[in-house]
């Protein structure tokens, strides 16, 4: 059977989805929904009050075992053993022996020897595989769950939190001391556990947002999903998730980043710690390299749309748009750009928009941060 013919997964909350009107479409292999109606309403509730999104076409990975902790020092480009509080995350990137990039992930540090990461959709079996290949040639044990059988649900926006604690009040004493990047595992009446627990509660986001991630049993994902709509808070689908992740400066793997790009040219670099001789897969090309281009943002100075794969003149040479969009926010075009070094922040540039130049500013990124404009 082909990819073509086979048929698109689904999550959980599926019928949900259908139920609301969503236009479903495919994502990486699963029918996800785009949008509920309006692309812009979704994106300017997340900024102003409270969205939510399904994602758990994410993929949870479980790794357990004395050795995970030199394990994970060695397949991530950022340093593990920097967790040394029970609960917290960290931002990395997973490399190949070139550098390139193969998934940006988080990693939560649960209890010594056990670890949780969540990969992305399109990369997870990928991802998987590699992880148990590296695994088996690292030479310890490390135990490697696949946890197909949760569900995780984002709640975004400044009354993400209050939202969360009104539909499930069982979470608010566990959850409300909890700090930006950090997680911790409640049980079904919210005291605070080492194992998986009822509901796992992470506060990490991907709008530039405050909010939670919820991750819960796959088979109770229906009923929180509905006491959050309970309590106000929107639907948001693919499409304003996008634009909020855009605006906020954050990459997309597929458009910033991929194995033919260094995560210290695609603005990933401080995710890179080099400070110590840790040999990590990847370092050695990283090293020999080093960064060869810039990763900034643009914004229009005239009307425009900018998108990806668009090329962009600079005093410095060609640079091109990784991703770009209109922002709702903003109320014209923003990009992410990788361009050549030398480039600044207030450079003037042109983007050739159908083959007609049109005017630009290079700025520093993001370009929206808990719902207040920066550039």
């Amino acid at each position: 059977m082909t990819d073509a013919s086979r048929p698109l997964r689904r999550t959980p909350l599926f019928d949900a989805h259908r139920a609301a009107g969503a236009r479903l479409v495919d994502f990486g292999g699963w029918e996800m929904p785009l949008h509920y109606g309006s692309q812009i309403d979704e994106h300017h509730a997340v900024r102003r009050a409270a969205g939510m999104f399904d994602v758990s076409h994410m993929c949870v990975v479980d790794l357990a075992g004395e050795a995970s902790l030199p394990f994970l020092r060695r397949l991530l480009a950022n340093d593990v053993a920097k967790l040394a509080t029970p609960g917290k995350a960290l931002y990395s990137c997973m490399l190949d022996a070139t550098g390139g990039v193969i998934d940006d992930l988080i990693v939560y540090f649960r209890a010594p020897g056990r670890y949780r990461l969540v990969v992305n959709a399109g990369t997870a079996g990928g991802d998987v595989a590699w992880i148990a290949a590296a695994s088996e040639a690292f030479g310890l044990p490390v135990s490697i769950a696949v946890r197909r059988d949760l569900a995780l649900i984002a709640v975004q926006g400044p009354q993400a939190r209050a939202a969360v604690w009104a539909a499930l009040p069982v979470l608010r004493a566990a959850t409300e001391p909890l700090g930006a990047f950090f997680g911790v595992a409640v049980d079904g009446a919210g005291a605070v556990v080492l194992g998986d627990g009822e509901l796992f509660v992470g506060r990490t986001g991907y709008t530039g947002e405050d909010g939670f991630e919820l991750i819960l049993p796959a088979e109770r994902a229906a009923a929180v999903w509905t006491a959050l709509a309970a309590q106000g808070v929107a639907p948001a689908g693919l499409g304003a998730r996008d634009t909020l992740r855009l605006e906020a400066g954050m990459n997309l793997y597929g458009n910033d980043m991929d194995r033919s790009v260094s995560p210290l040219d695609a603005g990933l670099g401080w995710t890179v710690d080099r400070k110590t001789e840790r040999d990590f897969t990847g370092r050695a090309a990283l090293d020999a390299a080093g960064q060869r281009h810039a990763f900034l943002g643009l914004v229009m100075t005239e009307r425009g749309v900018l998108r990806a794969h668009q090329r962009v003149t600079t005093a410095a040479g060609d640079g091109e748009i990784t991703s770009g969009t209109f922002s709702p926010t903003l109320g014209y075009s923003v990009a992410l750009a990788r361009l050549p070094l030398g480039v600044q922040p207030g450079d003037a540039v042109t983007v050739d928009i159908r083959g007609k130049a049109h005017a630009a500013r290079v700025v520093k990124l993001p370009f929206v941060r808990h719902g207040q404009a920066l550039v």
